[in-house]
C-alpha cells in the first residue's frame, strides 16, 4: 500500500476561522482523514512543537499555514514547517496579505501594549505592568513569544510554494485544493488557488456604468437589491478583488471588502481600487472644482486605511505606518 501523504495545519494570528474553515467541508472530513496522514493540527490534536522540530527535513508532504506572522513563536513555526514541509500552502487572507491583524501596523508594539495594559480604559484591571519575554522565577526561567512592532505575511518569513486567499477560503476552493494535492495536480509553483477574474464577474447585480456623487457607509442606505452597489455610492472591492467567493456577500446586500486579494497583474489592491473610484467619483458636470469641493467628497470615506486595505496592509507598497 502507497504511504499516505503527511499534512500539517497550523494557525499563527488569525482569529481561527481557517481552522473551522476546514471543518466546512463537512463529511468530507471523514474522507480526507481516510486518504492523509495528519500529522500536525494544534487545534485539534496534542502534538508538540518539539515533535515536529525532531523530524528530517521535508517530512510533511503538505502544509497548511494560516495567519500573518505576529510575534516570535509564530515566526519560528514559520520556518520550521517550512523546512519541514515539500509543500507550504500560505492559507487564507492572514497568512497572504495580513488580513485584520495587519492593521495593527498602524501603529508599534510599544504603542499597543501601552494602551492595553497602562493606559485607563474600559479593560481588565491589571498589574499596570507590561509583559516581559522572560521572568524568572523558584523554577527557573518562564518565557513567552516577543511581540512584533510589524505584522508579517507569511512569504514575508519564508518561501511560499501556494496562496489560498479568502477570510476564510472559500469551501470549494479548499476541496479543490485538496483534490488538485491528492491528484498530484498542482499547478506552477507560486500559483494563486483561486480562479483569475474579479468578484465583479460573479456578481448578478446590473451595472449601469454611472457616476456617483455620494458615497454612503454601509448603514446609512439601504441599496436597491438588484443593482451594483458601488453605483449606488457604497465602497465594493468587487472589481479590485480576486474572486472564488461567489459573490456571497453581495447577494445579502454587503459590499465585497477585499479578503480575496488582488486580482491578477495588479501589485496593491488599495491602490488599484482608489484608482477606479477617483473615475466615477464626480461632484458635478464642472470640468474643475475647488479643492474644497473635492476634499468634501472624499471626506465621506470615513475610514481609508480599513476601507482599502482591510486585508491587505501589510503585503501593500504602504506595508505599515513609519513610526517616529
Amino acid at each position: 500500500m502507497a504511504q499516505k501523504p503527511k499534512v500539517a495545519f497550523y494557525w499563527a494570528a488569525s482569529c481561527g476561522g481557517c481552522e473551522i474553515a476546514v471543518l466546512d467541508i463537512n463529511e468530507d472530513i471523514l474522507e480526507l482523514a481516510g486518504l492523509v496522514d495528519i500529522v500536525f493540527w494544534p487545534v485539534a490534536m496534542d502534538v508538540k512543537y518539539s515533535d515536529i522540530e525532531a523530524m528530517p527535513d521535508g517530512q510533511i508532504d503538505v502544509t497548511f499555514f494560516n495567519g500573518s506572522i505576529r510575534n516570535s513563536e509564530q515566526e519560528h513555526m514559520a520556518k520550521v514547517l517550512r523546512a519541514k514541509s515539500k509543500t507550504l500552502i500560505a492559507f487564507g487572507a492572514c497568512a497572504n496579505d495580513g488580513s485584520v491583524p495587519g492593521l495593527a501596523n498602524l501603529s508599534n508594539a510599544k504603542e499597543i501594549l501601552d494602551e492595553v495594559y497602562l493606559r485607563d480604559g474600559p479593560r481588565l484591571k491589571t498589574s499596570a505592568a507590561i509583559p516581559r519575554t522572560e521572568t524568572t522565577v523558584s523554577e527557573g526561567t518562564l518565557e513567552i513569544p516577543r511581540f512584533y512592532d510589524t505584522v508579517h505575511t507569511l512569504d514575508q518569513m519564508v518561501d511560499v510554494d501556494y496562496y489560498l486567499p479568502g477570510c476564510p477560503p472559500p469551501v470549494a476552493l479548499i476541496k479543490n485544493a485538496l483534490k488538485a494535492i491528492l491528484k498530484g495536480e498542482l499547478p506552477p509553483q507560486g500559483s494563486v488557488l483561486a480562479p483569475l477574474p474579479a468578484v465583479c464577474d460573479q456578481c448578478s447585480r446590473r451595472r449601469e456604468n454611472k457616476m456617483i456623487d455620494h458615497i454612503y457607509r454601509v448603514h446609512e442606505i439601504i441599496p436597491e437589491p438588484d443593482r451594483c452597489l458601488m453605483e449606488q455610492g457604497i465602497i465594493c472591492m468587487g472589481m479590485a478583488t480576486r474572486s472564488g467567493c461567489g459573490a456571497q456577500c453581495l447577494k445579502v446586500d454587503m459590499p465585497c471588502t477585499g479578503c480575496g486579494g488582488a486580482t491578477p497583474n495588479q501589485p496593491d489592491i488599495g491602490a488599484g481600487m482608489i484608482t477606479s473610484l477617483a473615475s466615477i467619483l464626480t461632484i458635478d458636470k464642472r470640468a474643475e472644482h475647488t479643492d474644497k469641493e473635492v476634499a468634501k467628497l472624499i471626506d465621506h470615506i470615513k475610514d481609508p486605511v480599513g476601507v482599502f486595505y482591510m486585508y491587505s496592509l501589510p503585503s501593500s507598497i504602504l506595508q505599515r505606518k513609519v513610526m517616529k
